[in-house]
């Protein structure tokens, strides 16, 4: 009786190994690696002479134009030409107020009230001629060199009757000597010249 239970078992379970030992196989077969594909050799291309330049937007050109760059060259200019006269404006003012308060100026007003003559023409209170853009003060042209024994000026002058030019020129021949008057007369807007007497400055 076992012998033939122990028949029957195992008929019923070697059909059920067959199957697993299939599907083991199939699975190991399935899981092995696949040999990598041959790979052709690569095919190196040479070349007889050097590439020639290529315009690097041949196929496709830019739709949109470049910006323009703005020109500093006028600002730069412009900078430059304030900056001169700038300078020339300050010091034509530091010169004229270096005259203005030069005894040679002041010895040259006081001769000139003075001048009998002289206030006959122009009137009484005989005084620089002042510019509203020096503040008041008299413009005076010329050069006042002591130092070089050189002294040459001009300017406006006005009375209670009438305004005129001054100019007064005058040299040091040497040095340790009086300077010389060469010139010192003021020329009225009506056309009269009149010569002052005074002494060397």
């Amino acid at each position: 009786m076992s012998l033939l239970v122990k028949a029957s078992t195992s008929r019923q379970i070697a059909p059920q190994l067959t199957r697993a030992y299939i599907f083991a196989t199939r699975n190991y077969s399935e899981l092995r690696r696949q040999p990598p594909p041959i790979r052709p050799e690569p095919i190196v291309e040479t070349f007889s002479a050097t590439s020639q330049p290529q315009s690097y937007y041949a196929k496709h050109p830019p739709t949109r134009e470049l910006p323009r760059i703005k020109k500093r060259w006028p600002t730069v200019v412009g900078a430059l030409v304030f900056g001169v006269a700038a300078w020339v404006a300050f010091m034509t003012y530091v010169t004229n107020q270096e005259m203005i308060s030069s005894s040679v100026v002041r010895q040259i007003m006081r001769s000139v009230r003075e001048d009998e003559k002289l206030k006959e023409v122009l009137g009484e209170a005989i005084r620089p001629q002042p510019e509203w853009w020096l503040n008041g003060d008299p413009l005076i042209h010329g050069k006042i060199s002591q130092l070089q024994g050189n002294v040459d000026v001009s300017f406006r002058i006005k009375g209670s009757k009438g305004a005129g030019t001054l100019y007064f020129t005058s040299i040091r021949k040497e040095k340790g000597v009086p300077f010389t008057i060469l010139r010192f007369k003021v020329i009225c807007d009506d056309g009269t010249v009149v010569l002052v007497d005074a002494k060397p400055a």
